[in-house]
C-alpha cells in the first residue's frame, strides 16, 4: 500500500502544480520499488517536477529510466518521447552534443515507423533549433511552420503553442512583425486556457514576452509579464522561468521610470539563474541592470555590471556604446555602434541598434549618417506598427531634424513621440521627448514656451534620479553666453577663432568638410553672426576660447 499511497500523493500534488511535493512522492515510490513500480506515465511525471524544481540531474535519470522502459517494452514510438525530451533537458543546459546525440538517436528509431506520427512533429523542433542557430532564417520559418500544421492535424496543444511561437518570431525576424505577433497572441491563447503542459507553457511565456521587448511593443509585454508573474506565483517551488519573469518585470519597471525596484528585479534573476544552475542566462539581466546604472549616472557600475554580462557571453549593447558617448569617449562610441549596424541584418535586432547609433552618430558629427540610420528606423516602426518602436523613432527623426537646424520638422515628430511615451507610462522618454520640444520651440523664437518644457524635463529627471539627463537639461533650461551651442559646435568655433580653415577643422575633428560647413551655419545662425571673423570675435568677447 506504500507505493500506491506515494504515487496517489503524487499525482494529487502535480494535478494542483505542487512540483516539489510530486517530485517527492515520485521519488520515493521509486525508490521503495527500484523504479519498477513506475510506468512510462509516472517516470514522465517524475522527470517533469524534478526538472521544475530545478533538479536537471534528476530530470535526466527519470527520461533514461522511461527511455529503457518503452525500448525494453518495444515501444519505439515511446522511446522516442523519451529521447525527445532528453535531447531539449540537455540542449537547455548547454550540452548540445548530447542534446542532439538524443534527437538523433529518436529519429533513427523512426525510420521504420508511419510517415505521419505525431513524434516526427516534436522532432522538428530540435531541427528547428539547428536552423536558427544556423542563422538559417528561411529554413527554421519553414520547420516552424510545418509543426504548426502537424500539430494542428493531431489535435495536439503542446506541439502547437510551440509551433506557433516558433513560426511566430521568424516571421518577426523576417520583418512580417504584425503576422507573427498574431501568432504569438494565438499561441497564448492555448496557455491561458490551461491546454498547454507546464514546461511548454513556460517556454511560450518567455518567447512571447521576449518577442515583444524586441519589437518594443510594451502593451503586448506588460500584459502578459503580469499574465508570467500570477503563473509563476501559482507554483511555489518552480524554479525555471521564475528567472526570465524578474527580468521582464525589471524591464517593465525600468520603462514606467522605477529605476530602483527595476535594479533589483534584475539582481533577484541573477540570484535565481544562479539557483537553477544556468548562470549564463543572467547576461540579459546584467545588462539590463547596467542600463540604468548608466540611466542614473553609475558609470562605474554600469560598467561592471556590462562587463559582468560580456562574461557571460552577452554582447551589452548598445548599452556599451551609450556608456562610452557619456564618458566622452566619442570615436569609440562611434565605432562601436558602426560594427553593430555591420554585423546585425535582420530588421528586428536593427531597431535595437539604430536609436543608439542616431544618437553616437551626432555626438560624433556624422550628421548624415544619423539621419540615415533614423530613416531607416522610422520605416521599420512604421512596417512594425509597435507603439514604442514609433516612438523611438519619432524621437530620432526629431533629433536629427535638430541638429540638422530644421525646428518646424522637428517639433511634430518630438511632440509625436513625447504623446506616444506618455500614453506607455514611460516618463523618462516623456521627458526626453520634452527636452527636444523646448529645443525646437527656442530654435523657433519661443523662448517661454522652451523654458517651460525644460523645466518639466529636469523637474520629471529628477523625480527619476536621472542625474546626466537632469544635468544636460538644466544646462540646457540655463544656457549660459555660448548662444545654445552643442559641444561639437563649441569645439568648431574655437578652432574656427584660431585661425583654422574648413579642411582643417575637418582633419582634426575627423568629420568631412560638408559637416563642418552645416556646423558653422548653425553657429552663425545661434550666434546672429554673418562671418567667421564675427563669430571669432563672438568667442573671444564671450570667453569661449
Amino acid at each position: 500500500m506504500g507505493i500506491v499511497d506515494d504515487l496517489e500523493r503524487a499525482r494529487r500534488a502535480y494535478e494542483r502544480r505542487d512540483w516539489a511535493v510530486a517530485y517527492e512522492e515520485l521519488s520515493a515510490a521509486a525508490d521503495e520499488s527500484g523504479a519498477a513500480a513506475l510506468g512510462a506515465d509516472e517516470l514522465l511525471a517524475l522527470a517533469t517536477a524534478a526538472y521544475l524544481v530545478g533538479n536537471d540531474d534528476a530530470c535526466i535519470r527519470a527520461l533514461q529510466r522511461g527511455y529503457r522502459l518503452q525500448v525494453d517494452g518495444a515501444n519505439p514510438l515511446g522511446a522516442v518521447r523519451f529521447a525527445f525530451w532528453l535531447g531539449m533537458v540537455h540542449n537547455v543546459r548547454g550540452e548540445g552534443a548530447v542534446g542532439n546525440g538524443w534527437a538523433a538517436r529518436a529519429e533513427r528509431l523512426l525510420e521504420d515507423q508511419p510517415d505521419d506520427v505525431v513524434e516526427r512533429g516534436y522532432l522538428r523542433i530540435h531541427e528547428f533549433y539547428r536552423y536558427l542557430g544556423q542563422g538559417d532564417f528561411v529554413g527554421a520559418l519553414r520547420v516552424g511552420t510545418e509543426i504548426a500544421a502537424a500539430a494542428r492535424r493531431f489535435h495536439d496543444p503542446d506541439l502547437l503553442a510551440q509551433g506557433l511561437v516558433c513560426q511566430g518570431r521568424l516571421l518577426m525576424y523576417s520583418g512580417r512583425v504584425p503576422e507573427g505577433l498574431a501568432l504569438l497572441d494565438e499561441a497564448m491563447v492555448g496557455v491561458a486556457a490551461g491546454e498547454v503542459s507546464p514546461i511548454f507553457a513556460g517556454n511560450v511565456y518567455c518567447a512571447m514576452i521576449e518577442g515583444c521587448q524586441e519589437v518594443l511593443d510594451f502593451g503586448r509585454a506588460s500584459a502578459w509579464t503580469t499574465a508570467l508573474t500570477r503563473w509563476c506565483d501559482t507554483q511555489p517551488d518552480l524554479v525555471p522561468y521564475t528567472g526570465q519573469c524578474a527580468v521582464h518585470r525589471g524591464q517593465i519597471l525600468r520603462l514606467h521610470g522605477a529605476f530602483g525596484e527595476a535594479l533589483e528585479e534584475f539582481n533577484n534573476a541573477c540570484q535565481r539563474y544562479a539557483a537553477a544552475g544556468s548562470q549564463a542566462a543572467a547576461g540579459l539581466a546584467l545588462s539590463e541592470c547596467g542600463d540604468v546604472l548608466r540611466i542614473r549616472g553609475d558609470y562605474l557600475a554600469a560598467e561592471a555590471a556590462y562587463d559582468e554580462a560580456a562574461g557571460f557571453g552577452f554582447e551589452p549593447q548598445p548599452g556599451r556604446a551609450l556608456l562610452l558617448l557619456a564618458r566622452g569617449r566619442t570615436p569609440a562610441a562611434v565605432a562601436a555602434v558602426r560594427r553593430l549596424l555591420a554585423e546585425t541584418g535582420d530588421q528586428v535586432h536593427r531597431s535595437r541598434q539604430l536609436p543608439a547609433a542616431v544618437e553616437v552618430l551626432i555626438a560624433g558629427g556624422h550628421v548624415d549618417d544619423a539621419t540615415t540610420a533614423a530613416v531607416e528606423l522610422n520605416g521599420i516602426a512604421e512596417s512594425f506598427g509597435c507603439a514604442g518602436l514609433r516612438a523611438i523613432a519619432a524621437y530620432s527623426m526629431a533629433l536629427v531634424a535638430l541638429e540638422s537646424n530644421e525646428p518646424d520638422r522637428a517639433l511634430p515628430e518630438a511632440r509625436a513621440a513625447m504623446q506616444l511615451w506618455n500614453g506607455l507610462q514611460a516618463p523618462y522618454e516623456v521627458a526626453r521627448a520634452k527636452v527636444l520640444v523646448g529645443r525646437a520651440f527656442r530654435l523657433l523664437g519661443d523662448e517661454d514656451s522652451a523654458t517651460a518644457e525644460l523645466t518639466s524635463a529636469v523637474r520629471i529627471f529628477t523625480e527619476l534620479g536621472a542625474t546626466p539627463a537632469r544635468q544636460d537639461a538644466e544646462k540646457l533650461l540655463h544656457r549660459d553666453i555660448a548662444g545654445g551651442l552643442t559641444g561639437r559646435e563649441l569645439e568648431v568655433l574655437r578652432l574656427v577663432a584660431s585661425g583654422n580653415s574648413n579642411t582643417e577643422i575637418a582633419h582634426r575633428l575627423v568629420l568631412s568638410d560638408k559637416t563642418v560647413a552645416r556646423h558653422l551655419t548653425n553657429i552663425f545662425t545661434k550666434l546672429d553672426v554673418p562671418s567667421r571673423t564675427a563669430a571669432a570675435a563672438y568667442a573671444r568677447d564671450h570667453d569661449l576660447l
